[in-house]
């Protein structure tokens, strides 16, 4: 069987503390975009020589590290220690950036979740693939359900909301700066907003430059200006919001109108559509 893992966009994020266990709690709106992977299984021939049980191939994007220690197996690894599942071959072609903070990971973890519960006929429902998807990410219980939310805790609080963007022109770019997220959180002073989030994608698109934020914009930025003139670019092509996802480094802007970006960032991975 096949799955399509999606990406996402965070409409804000605000870092609100610091935990004991060395996580931060956040604040953000997670909305789906149609960037996909794509994640196929089939159960492996008992002949089969292998010594391991999720044998994993990627293909497209280079993904750096042992394949064996991708979320997608260790999403597998987690499901099978408590269900009897197969062996099986997996190959996970990669159309989402990596580093980008769009989620590409954590939304092959989940899907794998999801396609296993399918495949094998688990009979888990959404609320148990949360639980265990809390396990491998924080990102990776939003792609459980994939629809727009609400997210706090470590990102695996989730609470569905009403948010359609149907209609807007979204575009992304992705230069090529890996960003480190742990060096992104270290630089961030924690601190609940004055509004949140929540209650700002309630307003129209065309307040949300005034309101929404990204606290991670701040030090990634001072880093790397030349994530922080991506956005600016975007909004001087006429964005009615821009803004950094998750601890970047790609930037989105969403417009009222259809957008061309080849001409303007040659060499990124640049993308439109109307969602």
């Amino acid at each position: 069987m096949i799955t399509f893992p999606l990406a996402k966009i965070n409409l804000g994020l605000n870092v609100v503390n610091k935990r004991e266990d060395g996580y931060h709690d956040l604040e953000t709106v997670f909305y789906p975009i149609p960037i996909y992977d794509a994640l196929e299984i089939h159960p492996m021939d008992d002949a089969f020589p292998s010594d391991v049980d999720c044998d994993l191939k990627t293909s497209n994007i280079k993904i750096e590290g042992d394949e064996q220690n991708n979320l997608v197996v260790k999403a597998y690894k987690l499901i099978s220690s408590v269900y009897k599942v197969p062996r099986i071959h997996a190959h996970l072609f990669k159309g989402i950036p990596t580093q980008a903070g769009m989620g590409g990971g954590s939304s092959d973890c989940a899907f794998m979740i999801r396609l296993l519960n399918d495949t094998f006929n688990l009979n888990m429902d959404e609320q148990e693939m949360i639980g265990y998807a809390a396990h491998l990410g924080a990102d990776c219980p939003f792609f459980i359900i994939s629809k727009p939310a609400y997210a706090e805790g470590i990102g695996e609080l989730l609470e569905p909301i009403s948010l359609d963007l149907k209609g807007w022109h979204i575009a992304i770019v992705k230069p090529d700066i890996p960003v480190s997220t742990k060096e992104a959180f270290s630089l961030v002073n924690p601190q609940r907003p004055g509004v949140s989030c929540k209650d700002i994608v309630k307003m129209p698109v065309e307040n949300w430059r005034k309101y929404l934020t990204n606290d991670f914009e701040r030090s990634v930025f001072s880093l790397y200006p030349e994530i922080a003139s991506i956005k600016d670019k975007l909004y001087s092509l006429g964005a009615v919001y821009a803004a950094m996802s998750g601890s970047g480094s790609s930037v989105f802007g969403l417009f009222k109108n259809e957008i061309d970006l080849n001409t303007h960032f040659k060499g990124m991975f640049n993308y439109t559509t109307l969602l």
